[in-house]
């Protein structure tokens, strides 16, 4: 089950670097994370300030 990103997401990009394999981009409006290349890890969700991050 892959994370997601909600609206909460406020483009701070703490996220981004704790991806161990790269599934984390900036989007138009907010992050994004590509289900197909997530692995479940949890690494991003621990460093949202936010909490905008939350698996699907």
């Amino acid at each position: 089950m892959a994370y997601v990103i909600s609206d909460s997401c406020v483009s701070c990009g703490a996220c981004e670097p704790q991806c161990p394999v790269g599934a984390i981009s900036q989007g138009d409006t907010q992050y994004e994370i590509d289900a197909a290349s997530c692995i479940d890890c949890g690494s991003c969700a621990g460093v949202c300030p936010t909490g905008a991050i939350s698996q699907e």
